[in-house]
């Protein structure tokens, strides 16, 4: 089965952890009986599958607070929040987990998430191509994209917004990341869902625990 990508590809892996009773209600958004942990690529699975806005979503990732990895927000208003956490097991191959933590953004943590790329960029979810006809087609209309955008004023935000346009992404939008470091949003986000921090950060330790002494047998 194809999975969408967002610049990275995962292994199988899905854990169908459930929060304890009190954990991860962020003013009534998200019953903490509906919180699972699965496989990352499950999450990114739910973002294409959303049938939102393409161009609403936003995000905003970097390094995990302790230990190797990554943490990474995708925020949409009508869809909810997404958390996923990630780790690269060898150069081909990463891995994670993730959960849905908010059913919405509203006032309080709309501030949370980037309204403009800044710094850190855009970011995009695309589908693989059907066959290699689509793929043929696809080429060729990003050419035609290129080449109006070198022939008229524009934007580096608005020739990214045309080619994902063109390759049909179900979600891209501002993205505040740092690969090297840890944003403040990032830390505020992960504050404000402290407790599915703690069982994600659980969870990924877990699996590269798992891993590790997989490697020893």
């Amino acid at each position: 089965m194809n999975r969408p990508v967002a610049g990275v590809a995962a292994g199988p892996r899905t854990v169908g952890r459930t929060a304890g009773t009190d954990a991860f209600i962020h003013r009534g958004h998200l019953p903490a009986t509906d919180m699972r942990v699965r496989d990352w690529q499950d999450i990114l699975e739910d973002v294409v599958e959303s049938d939102a806005d393409p161009g609403g979503w936003r995000a905003a990732g970097g390094d995990r607070a302790s230990g190797i990895g990554e943490d990474l927000y995708f925020g949409h208003p009508s869809v909810g929040v997404f958390q996923v956490k990630t780790y690269a097991r060898n150069p081909f191959e990463v891995q994670g987990v993730g959960a849905e933590v908010a059913r919405k953004i509203d006032d309080d943590l709309d501030p949370l998430f980037p309204e403009e790329p800044g710094d850190g960029g855009m970011f995009g979810v695309q589908q693989p191509m059907e066959d290699e006809s689509a793929a043929k087609d696809a080429a060729t209309e990003l050419e035609e994209v290129v080449q109006a955008h070198a022939d008229a004023p524009t934007t580096p935000d608005a020739l990214f917004e045309d080619v994902m346009d063109t390759l049909d992404s179900p979600a891209y939008g501002p993205m505040e990341y740092d690969q090297y470091g840890r944003p403040d949003r990032v830390e505020d986000l992960a504050d404000t869902f402290e407790e599915a921090e703690q069982l994600l950060d659980s969870e990924l330790d877990d699996l590269i625990d798992e891993n590790v002494d997989r490697g020893f047998q």
